[in-house]
């Protein structure tokens, strides 16, 4: 369940940055949203490869 939480927690700061970004036009909000987006996408992968392995096991 803590990748759960990791998950909902990475996603609360990314809507913060992209509503700065897009409604705000804040330039730095969108480099932050792109290095939540890159970190959302290995957690991601690290989670895929977690299930996978404990299917096969």
């Amino acid at each position: 369940m803590s990748r759960i939480n990791q998950v909902k927690t990475l996603m609360a700061s990314l809507e913060g940055d992209l509503d700065k970004f897009y409604n705000k036009g804040n330039k730095a909000a969108g480099t932050r949203a792109r290095k939540s987006l890159q970190d959302l996408k290995k957690l991601a992968q690290d989670i895929r490869i977690e299930i996978q392995n404990m299917k096969n096991n």
